[in-house]
C-alpha cells in the first residue's frame, strides 16, 4: 500500500489507498483546454491577424506509473507543440509535468494553467472562468467483442480566459478569449499497445464529432459517437446560458448532423446540427477556418502517444507549418477545425459565436458514404450522422449498451 496526499481528502472510490484504480492498467484520468479569440480577427489561415489559438492536455495513468502534458500554440501558421512525460510516482496531486502545470483554483469553476520552459521558447499564464456549470457527458461504454475498451466519463464546460502566451519572445495578450475545458477519467486504451488482438479481429470503426461552441450569450454542445451503421451510440446536444446551474441548463434530446467533406481529407468543410428543445428547433451551423492538429496534445502522436514511457523527465518542442501538413495522413486524421458558427433560434434569429469541430473518423459509415479504414470521402454528397431509430432510448450511454460493436 502507497499513502499519498490524495488520501487526506473524502475521494476513495475503491477499498484501496488513491494511488490505486482498480484493476484496468488502462484507467487515466485527463484535463484538456482550448483558447481562442471569440471574434475572428481575419478568416482562412490560422493565426491571421495577429490571433493565436492555444491547447493544453494533462494526463495521469495510475497503472503505468506515468504524467504527461503538453502544450500548444498556433501563429503564423506554425503549429508548436511543448511535449513533457515523467514518472508519476504514484502521486496523483502532483498536477505538474517539467514545465506545465494545472491548477485547480475553485472545483467547477476556476483553473490556472502555466508553462515556464526558457530553453524552449515558451511560456504561459492562463486562466479560465466556467460561463456556467460543467456538462456530464453520457457515459462512453464501448467494447471489442468481450474486451472493454472504453467505460469512461467526461464533464465539458466552457469558459473566459485571462491572461498571455509566449513563443520565442513574442507575448500574446489572451484576455477575453473564450474556449473549451474538458474533464474525463476513466478506461480508453493508453500506453503500448495490447499485443494480443480480440479474437476474432475487429475491424477497426471510430465515428466521433464533437462541438462545443461559445456564442456571446451561451454555449451549445453536440457530440456524436456513430457505428458503422452511422447509428449513435452516444450522443448528446445542449444549451447552457451564461451563469447557468446544473438545472438550467437545456437538454436536446433529439440531434443529428450533416456534413459536407468537399475535399479528400475526412475532415469537413462545413456542419449543420439540428437540436430539438421544448421551444422548438435550434440549427446551428459550422464553418470550419483551418484545422489544429490533435497529435500536438498526444492523441495518436508516434513518439508522445499518452502514457508512453519516457523516463524520469523529458521535455521536447516540435514546430510544423499547417500548409505543409499532408492532412490525408492517417496520423493527421484527427483534428479540431477552429471554426465559425450559427445559431438559427426556433423564430428565426440569428447569432453568430465561434467553436470548435474535433473529428475524427475511422473506418466505414454508412451515412457518410464511407469506405474501407482510411479511404477518401464521396465529394458529391453531403455525409448524415442518423438520429436514433423511432421509438428508441434517447439516452446515448443505454444505446450503446443495446450495440456493443467494437472499434479499435
Amino acid at each position: 500500500m502507497v499513502l499519498t496526499r490524495g488520501d487526506d481528502f473524502p475521494v476513495h472510490q475503491t477499498p484501496d489507498p488513491i494511488a490505486y484504480s482498480g484493476s484496468d492498467r488502462n484507467f487515466y484520468d485527463r484535463y484538456f483546454f482550448n483558447g481562442y479569440a471569440l471574434e475572428a480577427p481575419g478568416e482562412g489561415s490560422p493565426g491571421q491577424g495577429g490571433e493565436v489559438f492555444f491547447a493544453v492536455a494533462f494526463g495521469v495513468y495510475p497503472h503505468l506509473n506515468i504524467a504527461d502534458a503538453s502544450f500548444c500554440l498556433v501563429a503564423d501558421g506554425v503549429q508548436t507543440d511543448l511535449h513533457a512525460s515523467r514518472w508519476l510516482g504514484m502521486e496523483r496531486l502532483d498536477t505538474a509535468v517539467g514545465p506545465i502545470s494545472i491548477t485547480v483554483d475553485e472545483p467547477l469553476a476556476r483553473l490556472t494553467v502555466r508553462v515556464n520552459a526558457p530553453k524552449k521558447g515558451l511560456a504561459a499564464e492562463l486562466s479560465f472562468t466556467g460561463r456556467a456549470f460543467p456538462i456530464e457527458e453520457p457515459r462512453f461504454i464501448r467494447r471489442n467483442g468481450p474486451r472493454l475498451v472504453m467505460d469512461y466519463t467526461r464533464l465539458t464546460q466552457n469558459g473566459r480566459w485571462q491572461g498571455w502566451v509566449e513563443r520565442d519572445g513574442v507575448r500574446t495578450e489572451v484576455s477575453g478569449y473564450v474556449g473549451t475545458r474538458d474533464r474525463s477519467w476513466g478506461i480508453r486504451p493508453v500506453g503500448a499497445r495490447d499485443p494480443q488482438e480480440t479474437a476474432p479481429p475487429v475491424p477497426p470503426q471510430f465515428f466521433w464529432l464533437w462541438a462545443p461552441l461559445n456564442f456571446p450569450t451561451g454555449s451549445a454542445f453536440f457530440h456524436t459517437n456513430d457505428d458503422a451503421a452511422g447509428l449513435p451510440w452516444n450522443r448528446r446536444a445542449c444549451w447552457a446560458p451564461d451563469g447557468a446551474d446544473a438545472g438550467q441548463i437545456v437538454e436536446m434530446d433529439h440531434c443529428a448532423a450533416r456534413l459536407d467533406w468537399g475535399r479528400p481529407s475526412r475532415h469537413a468543410t462545413r456542419a449543420a446540427i439540428t437540436m430539438a428543445a421544448p421551444d422548438g428547433d435550434h440549427r446551428i451551423v459550422i464553418e470550419p477556418s483551418w484545422e489544429f492538429l490533435m497529435n500536438g496534445l498526444g492523441y495518436g502522436h508516434p513518439k508522445w502517444g499518452h502514457g508512453l514511457p519516457h523516463g524520469p523527465l523529458e521535455v521536447e518542442r516540435e514546430d510544423r507549418k499547417l500548409a505543409e501538413v499532408d492532412m490525408t495522413s492517417p496520423l493527421n486524421l484527427h483534428v479540431q477545425a477552429l471554426s465559425k458558427a450559427t445559431h438559427i433560434a426556433p423564430d428565426g434569429t440569428e447569432t453568430v459565436g465561434r467553436g470548435v469541430l474535433e473529428q475524427l473518423a475511422i473506418g466505414p459509415h454508412a451515412g457518410a458514404g464511407l469506405t474501407g479504414v482510411f479511404d477518401p470521402p464521396p465529394l458529391a454528397e453531403p455525409v448524415k450522422t442518423s438520429p436514433p431509430p423511432a421509438g428508441s432510448d434517447p439516452q446515448p450511454a443505454k444505446a450503446a449498451r443495446r450495440r456493443p460493436k467494437g472499434v479499435s
